[in-house]
């Protein structure tokens, strides 16, 4: 398998494992495939947790989902058991309580905390919960995201409505990861993510975000929401906090508008289900609302506009259309 695919490292539930060494089990696995720590559950029935470990090149995912309980990583566990990482830490469900040695951190669903494992805390969980965690190397962090590393943890989520858009769109991108879902390679997949967070981190610490990132960015949101007949150029400068103009500077580089950016992908996502297997049964019109065409006609003269065939002659697996 390449180095930089996306696979599933490993898994583990403390559901099979009897009640009185549940802890011991998860404390163990996290050691081993995460980071040390030390688990505390307060339910009759003991911690009910599980975790799927995925890797995206030098980055990794952790899907965790559990019953109430807290993790701590206390300052002689960072010592004994070092890692060099930046956690961003997206909860999904319930509410969380972050105690760090400056303060403390209170998320909700939709949330998303930034921290330097090299730091002591505590994440406590007060009901059951869900999150994907991405464990970035720090070296990776200083270089792609964010110079300097994390300097105190700091919370995402509801600081303004552009960092609202950011985290839901890193949310809907690390949701298709876990279910293994997606249509771009590993790196393009991993470049979303670290252009994510660094957009993120950048705004925060009032940084300007620099065009590639804001470019891999864009693309990520366009493609997510390809199937919207409102997405356009004007959509996509808002999630990034910019205005269309520089936007279109944004995708300079790329040799191409925003607005034919968009209408490209949606014309080569909707070849591609016209000519694949079994498309004989597909609806022209379906496929046209389904990748944000509002109107049949206009889909068909720009289908055939990019690819010298109507969609109908496209279905029908005539030879001769481009690979797109």
């Amino acid at each position: 398998m390449p180095p930089n695919a996306v696979s599933v490292i490993s898994r583990a539930t403390t559901e099979h494992v009897a009640p009185a060494e549940r802890i011991d089990y998860w404390e163990e696995y996290n050691r081993r495939e995460l980071v040390g720590l030390s688990c505390r559950s307060y339910s009759d029935s003991g911690l009910l947790a599980s975790q799927t470990n995925i890797r995206l090149a030098d980055v990794r995912l952790a899907h965790i989902a559990g019953n109430a309980h807290v993790i701590e990583r206390t300052p002689q566990m960072a010592r004994s058991t070092p890692k060099d990482s930046v956690f961003a830490s997206l909860l999904l469900r319930g509410e969380a309580v972050f105690l760090h040695e400056n303060g403390c951190l209170a998320a909700t669903a939709g949330d998303l905390v930034l921290y330097d494992t090299r730091r002591p805390y505590l994440f406590g969980f007060s009901s059951s919960m869900g999150q994907i965690l991405v464990d970035i190397p720090r070296e990776v962090f200083t270089e792609v995201c964010l110079p300097g590393g994390v300097p105190v943890p700091t919370l995402f989520g509801r600081g303004s409505v552009q960092e609202g858009r950011l985290v839901s769109s890193l949310r809907s991108l690390l949701g298709d990861l876990v279910a293994m879902r997606g249509g771009h390679s590993p790196e393009e997949t991993r470049q979303a993510v670290l252009g994510l967070i660094r957009l993120l981190a950048l705004e925060r610490s009032g940084g300007p975000a620099s065009p590639p990132a804001q470019l891999l960015t864009a693309k990520e949101h366009i493609e997510r929401h390809l199937h919207d007949p409102r997405l356009n150029a004007a959509e996509v400068a808002r999630t990034l906090g910019i205005s269309v103009r520089q936007l279109s500077r944004v995708f300079e580089p790329a040799g191409t508008t925003p607005a034919r950016y968009i209408l490209d992908r949606r014309l080569e996502r909707a070849a591609a289900e016209l000519s694949a297997p079994g498309a004989a049964g597909t609806r022209i019109a379906d496929v046209a609302y389904r990748w944000g065409f509002s109107s049949q006609a206009h889909f068909a003269r720009v289908f055939r506009g990019r690819y010298g065939r109507t969609p109908r002659e496209a279905r029908a697996g005539l030879t001769g259309m481009p690979n797109s």
